[in-house]
């Protein structure tokens, strides 16, 4: 199949509601952040090499947004609203904003209040100050979602008391329907703050839905964001198939984790003492040591164990690979390893032209959004660790197609990393054989009832069906 057909099947499938409740809303066909077409696989590489590439089965997954009649019915009067209005206060990095994006519309439909664009607070760490309207397409955002909930870019009244309040974690509608309607009524703004990952994950089939809608369509990048990723994308796929590489290999990361480098003894010194000053950045098992942690998959993968992951999956010496992520505590040194294995490695930095990244050098959240888009397309995608980015990527890759996402098994695979007398070969007959179901093949989230559903869109936001519509 050519690329532009494979371009326009995944289109296809992305097709609008055939009973949309707004003639005049995006078709959902458009405003789907859609991935460029897979590379069709070289005839002379390794049978590892050809598996490498190999994509999962996406066992007749679609996307089917395709909303109750009873939800329909209410979209009438939500998306008219003009009295109750809710204010979100959205913190942390990139793909934190997206999930508590998402979170905000769902409340915001729930309460049946109308929505202020969210604001996003200054980033502490990477002190990002930017708007919502610098990172994504507000008119984009409001248009896609005039049929669930009715999006305003400020509030009609100027003077209102400002009185922030949060919500306790695993929030129901129910709690938030009970805590907050007699207030909205009487007061007619809510404003919340600290949303991170609080709302409920098991919510009912509909507001499933609309979460996908909003991370899978109506959250695309402000126009000068995406043309660059789109241009740094085209660069990437017009030399064939590549990887991309979620390295989370930043100073802050290993305060957090409180794991160690693999640098030396220099580095985990600086590192020890950042992580005393500040012991409240620690995550979770304070008691366990940086060797026990590892073990128990809590440490990124560095530069080193991220090669041998490839490499024993099959991955060509000479594949190209994008890295997405800050700068490297340790700078060259860090990635050495790495290059040292697969020496065709890119970042923004090196496949940008002069000045193109320019406008966007000291802004946090429009560097991780080049870094998602260029990221999308790869044929191959490789978290080192968990976090909010692999999350969005392995939600995202699934309802575009089931796009090969490769979830490293760090519990399972580094006590053979550990073991010298093992050699390559073994390793990666190990290696493929731990990772065998965890290359992007679907994953239903009724088996956990605690996965979020944009990370696990089978089968709110996925169906097996033969329609063309989503």
């Amino acid at each position: 199949m050519s690329s532009s057909s494979q371009s326009r099947l995944l289109l296809s499938l992305l097709s609008p509601v055939a009973s949309s409740t707004h003639q005049n809303s995006p078709k959902l066909s458009t405003s789907a952040m859609v991935p460029l077409p897979v590379h069709v696989v070289a005839s002379n590489l390794s049978d590892e090499e050809t598996e490498f590439w190999k994509q999962p089965d996406g066992e007749g997954y679609r996307p089917c947004l395709d909303f109750s009649l009873e939800y329909r019915k209410e979209s009438a009067k939500i998306s008219k609203e003009k009295r109750r209005f809710l204010m979100v206060m959205v913190s942390g990095g990139l793909n934190q904003q997206r999930n508590q994006i998402a979170d905000a519309v769902v409340i915001a439909r729930i309460l049946k209040a109308a929505l202020v664009v969210p604001v996003l607070k200054v980033n502490l760490i990477w002190r990002d100050d930017s708007k919502f309207s610098d990172i994504f397409d507000v008119e984009h955002f409001k248009n896609t979602l005039r049929a669930d909930v009715r999006v305003v870019s400020s509030l009609p009244f100027k003077h209102f008391k400002l009185k922030e309040t949060k919500i306790p974690h695993d929030a129901s509608p129910h709690w938030i329907r009970a805590r907050f309607g007699t207030q909205l009524n009487q007061e007619g703004l809510l404003i919340l703050n600290g949303l991170d990952s609080k709302l409920s994950k098991n919510l009912p089939f509909d507001l499933q839905k609309l979460k996908c809608k909003v991370a899978f369509h109506a959250l695309i990048f402000a126009a000068p964001i995406q043309e660059l990723g789109n241009q740094l994308t085209r660069r990437m796929w017009i030399e064939g198939p590549y990887i991309a590489i979620h390295l989370r290999l930043e100073k802050d990361v290993w305060v957090r984790s409180g794991c160690q480098t693999g640098l030396g003894s220099d580095y985990d010194t600086v590192v020890a003492k950042f992580r005393n000053l500040q012991p409240e950045y620690l995550t979770g098992r304070i008691n366990m040591s940086h060797i026990q942690r590892r073990r128990a998959g809590l440490c990124p993968l560095n530069a080193l164990e991220i090669a041998r992951l490839l490499k024993a999956l099959g991955a060509p010496k000479q594949a190209r690979i994008y890295t997405a992520g800050g700068e490297p505590f340790g700078g060259k040194k860090a990635l050495q390893p790495l290059i040292a294995e697969f020496p065709n490695i890119v970042t923004k930095y090196t496949l940008a032209r002069e000045r193109e990244l320019s406008p966007f050098i000291n802004k946090s959240s429009a560097m991780a959004a080049i870094d998602y888009i260029v990221s999308l397309s790869s044929d191959v995608f490789v978290p080192s660790h968990g976090g909010n980015m692999g999350r969005a990527m392995q939600g995202h890759r699934a309802y575009v197609g089931h796009r090969k996402y490769i979830k490293p098994n760090k519990r399972a695979m580094l006590d053979y990393f550990d073991d010298a007398s093992i050699s390559e070969t073994e390793l990666g007959i190990i290696v493929r054989k731990v990772h065998r179901r965890s290359q992007g093949q679907p994953e239903p989230r009724t088996k956990r009832k605690d996965l979020d559903v944009v990370a696990y869109p089978v089968p709110e936001c996925m169906c097996k069906r033969n329609t063309d519509s989503v």
